[in-house]
């Protein structure tokens, strides 16, 4: 197979920007219990986008967070595809709305072309939510999932 014009998903961004995502994941974190995964990849090998997110976040085993408060926020590059899923924690105190306000605003960012500013910005405004009705408790929280964005194929 000719892969000319192909990129991987980790080679979409710069190592600047891969750090600023991570940066913002980590800063959304240490104001809540929430916990927050970036998954890029090329091609959605689904239909619907939010099917393959729940799918990686199965794969992820983010459902085993205490407050069941993870959220998934999940790209595929080449076939410009995106979702973003909660777990029953913050999903049944933000809802539906909330979710498809931040995809909508992540899309303008996208539609210019601005992907780390997207990334950021949901990211930032996720973990706003997270803090809201999950605070930080420094007795008693900890990172439960890794930080780092998961890139696929």
């Amino acid at each position: 197979m000719l892969r000319l014009f192909s990129k991987r998903p980790d080679r979409y961004f710069s190592a600047e920007e891969k750090q600023r995502i991570v940066a913002a994941i980590q800063h959304a974190e240490r104001r809540t219990s929430g916990e927050l995964r970036v998954f890029i990849e090329s091609r959605c090998r689904f239909v619907d986008p939010l099917r393959r997110a729940h799918e990686i976040f199965g794969g992820l085993k983010m459902y085993e967070t205490a407050a069941r408060n993870a959220v998934l926020v999940y790209i595929a590059m080449k076939d410009r595809q995106l979702a973003v899923f909660g777990d029953e924690g913050i999903h049944q105190r933000v809802g539906s709305a909330f979710w498809n306000q931040e995809v909508q605003q992540m899309l303008q960012h996208f539609n210019k072309n601005n992907y780390t500013e997207g990334i950021v910005q949901i990211v930032t405004e996720i973990g706003e939510a997270l803090a809201q009705h999950f605070p930080y408790d420094e007795q008693t929280d900890k990172n439960e999932l890794p930080d780092d964005i998961v890139f696929g194929k």
